[in-house]
């Protein structure tokens, strides 16, 4: 019997033809060759599954599943990470519209074993043109889980990335029924800091991971949203007092509301006269999951004065 593989990898798809078999090469391109490979097919319409059976006819590492029936993009994950073998050490999420860099499971792995408290890993990502999680020094490799928590608390340090970006032990993988909540509109972000409740933080100092942020793409589609400050807001509510004391959460809490309500503003003044329906519900939807409803007269009150500092430059400038 073949010994199990120390990582298991996944690619969930949907549609993703244009980009996946840059996906699967990046995977394949890895000098850490001990891995499987589950590439998971959720009943794809644009020739994705043909891309994906004909590399499993060509690696005996990869295999195609799907889910019994078209789900939505975080059962699918879940899905996904139930397929991963029952012995495996670790576990690696590459999106099917981004890829990795050929030494990321070798850098990752070797951290991992090397401080074996490890539950999560992250590392640089390049986000098209852009580098991003350089928050720690680059003698920090590992934090106290409820450190790494703290500092993403108190100073935004956007260290975890996407799902692309990191590795889970997989033993803690399996343990979680289903991995992602399904009642989190940020599921990825949250179940960070409920694994880092019983696990510690590992950091490569080196660019592992692509993330598109094209038209289309996942990225871009949550910068458009303006995840990231609804993001910051519903993790310090939700997590702040777990991690923080008391006049640190309040504090905390306070910036990040603020924060969010000032760029809801911006975007309103951006956007003057257009209904923008869906996006004010995802706003909705996300206050939702901590009990929170949208403070419409405060967006008014915070949209005022830029909408005022416009008139009057507008006649000055007539």
């Amino acid at each position: 019997m073949a010994p199990p593989p120390s990582v298991s990898v996944i690619t969930p798809f949907y549609n993703t033809a244009a980009y996946l078999a840059q996906s699967i090469e990046s995977v394949l391109a890895q000098t850490w060759c001990d891995f499987e490979y589950i590439l998971v097919d959720n009943h794809s319409t644009d020739g994705s599954a043909d891309i994906a059976h004909d590399y499993a006819q060509r690696d005996h590492r990869i295999r195609v599943v799907q889910p019994p029936e078209f789900v939505r993009q975080v059962p699918n994950y879940n899905f996904a990470l139930e397929q991963i073998a029952p012995d495996s050490r670790w576990c690696k999420i590459v999106q099917a519209d981004d890829w990795i860099f050929p030494r990321c499971l070798t850098e990752m792995v070797a951290l991992g074993d090397e401080f074996p408290s490890i539950g999560l890993i992250s590392a640089y990502e390049l986000q098209e043109d852009k580098v991003r999680g350089d928050y720690l020094h680059p003698d920090v490799r590992m934090l106290p889980g409820r450190e790494a928590a703290r500092l993403n608390l108190l100073r935004s340090f956007h260290m975890f990335g996407s799902p692309t970006t990191v590795m889970y032990r997989a033993d803690l993988v399996r343990a979680r029924q289903p991995f992602y909540e399904l009642d989190r509109l940020h599921e990825d972000t949250e179940v960070v800091f409920e694994l880092l409740r019983q696990a510690d933080f590992g950091f490569v100092h080196q660019v592992l991971t692509f993330t598109r942020q094209q038209d289309g793409s996942l990225m871009s589609t949550m910068r458009e949203n303006l995840t990231q400050k609804l993001d910051e807001y519903i993790v310090v509510s939700r997590y702040g007092r777990e991690f923080l004391a008391e006049d640190e959460f309040q504090r905390c809490h306070s910036q990040r509301e603020s924060a969010y309500y000032q760029a809801l503003a911006r975007r309103r003044m951006k956007y003057a006269g257009r209904k923008d329906a869906a996006f004010w519900e995802y706003q909705r939807r996300g206050l939702a999951t901590i009990g929170a409803d949208l403070d419409v007269g405060r967006i008014a009150r915070q949209a005022v004065p830029g909408l005022l500092d416009r008139v009057r430059h507008g006649r000055a400038g007539s």
